[in-house]
């Protein structure tokens, strides 16, 4: 059935009524004379009614249909592409509230991929000015170490080696940036295969645990599982590497930002969910503002960026968990209290 607005039936509607008009205009002219001009009414009913009609669908089709449809075919071509646009055309009628339907749709998609865009663009000065900024503060460094050096500086004793010393942990800041760099790249674009294995998470959270014995003693924290000795196994599939890298920037986090409790502690606990298993790892520390949680696992994000760069680290730790944990089809959470603490959550496939 054809639209109630297709130019055919609006051209045909206005033609009878504009001859019905005149043919009610005719009729009372010709009673009043009181002559028998039914034949030339009839008449001039047919000739007016089809030159009307022809002007109307002629004005409709010329300047308002075809550029109506030819505005709506460019629509749909950049909706549809060229494949589906034939298919799309045979099967529609393209009465004006089609039209206008379409235009709506349309106009609210590209205003969408603006807004997208404009994140994406604002999103990409943001990065490449932290990318440029964290590069720029060991290059400096290195700089200022290597003319000092020149200087006459790398003839005294008590100044040359711990020059080169602190140019050497420059540059090992920039190597860690690049390799993080790196990771979250090939992360990204799914270039990074993982290598799944079964293991004992417990048994590997000690062996992480242990490792941290000198950096923990050091600042007087206790870095501990919940359940201690009498935690039982508990075996999940993940790639060993990777995991070990959440659990490192995990606990480097908790301990850069652990502040001065009375008694500073990261605990670290296990919950069997059934499929997967849930590991937390909490700390008593500063905590986080809520309005900083949401933009936590943003590449280069930093809460307080004084005390960041202050504490060293790259800015992409927290950023390099989500995207591991993404990759194992699990996810990353944290809750945070200021003045309490902080529990970072992730989840790791169970295996049984």
């Amino acid at each position: 059935m054809k639209q109630k607005n297709d130019p055919r039936i609006i051209s045909l509607l206005t033609s009878l009524a504009i001859v019905g008009i005149t043919l009610f205009i005719l009729s009372i002219y010709y009673l009043l004379k009181d002559q028998g001009g039914n034949e030339l009414i009839a008449l001039g009913f047919i000739i007016l009614f089809a030159f009307v009609y022809f002007i109307i669908y002629h004005t409709l089709q010329t300047f308002i249909y075809s550029k109506v449809k030819l505005i709506y075919k460019t629509i749909h071509r950049l909706k549809l592409g060229k494949e589906d646009l034939a298919q799309h055309f045979e099967s529609q009628s393209h009465s004006l509230d089609n039209v206008n339907k379409e235009v709506e749709e349309w106009a609210k998609l590209k205003s969408d991929e603006i807004n997208l865009l404009k994140e994406s663009a604002k999103y990409r000065r943001e990065y490449i000015g932290n990318v440029s900024h964290e590069l720029k503060t060991p290059v400096f460094n290195i700089q200022g170490y290597i003319m000092t050096l020149l200087d006459g500086g790398i003839d005294d004793p008590n100044i040359n080696k711990k020059y080169l010393e602190r140019t050497e942990k420059s540059i090992q800041r920039m190597i860690e940036l690049i390799d993080d760099l790196e990771t979250i790249s090939a992360l990204e674009s799914g270039s990074l295969s993982l290598n799944y294995q079964r293991f004992d998470i417990v048994e590997f959270t000690n062996e992480i645990i242990d490792s941290y014995e000198v950096a923990t003693t050091n600042k007087g924290i206790r870095l501990f599982m919940a359940k201690g000795e009498n935690q039982p196994p508990i075996y999940v599939e993940a790639d060993k590497d990777r995991i070990r890298q959440v659990f490192s920037n995990l606990i480097d986090n908790a301990i850069k930002y652990i502040g001065k409790p009375n008694h500073p502690r990261i605990k670290i606990s296990f919950y069997d969910m059934d499929d997967n298993t849930l590991i937390e790892v909490s700390d008593n520390g500063i905590g986080i503002e809520e309005e900083n949680i949401p933009r936590l696992f943003e590449r280069f994000y930093r809460v307080d960026k004084g005390r960041s760069r202050d504490s060293g680290g790259t800015g992409l730790g927290l950023s390099i968990v989500k995207h591991i944990i993404e990759a194992h089809n699990q996810t990353v959470n944290v809750r945070s209290t200021p003045n309490v603490g902080t529990t970072f959550s992730f989840t790791l496939k169970s295996s049984r």
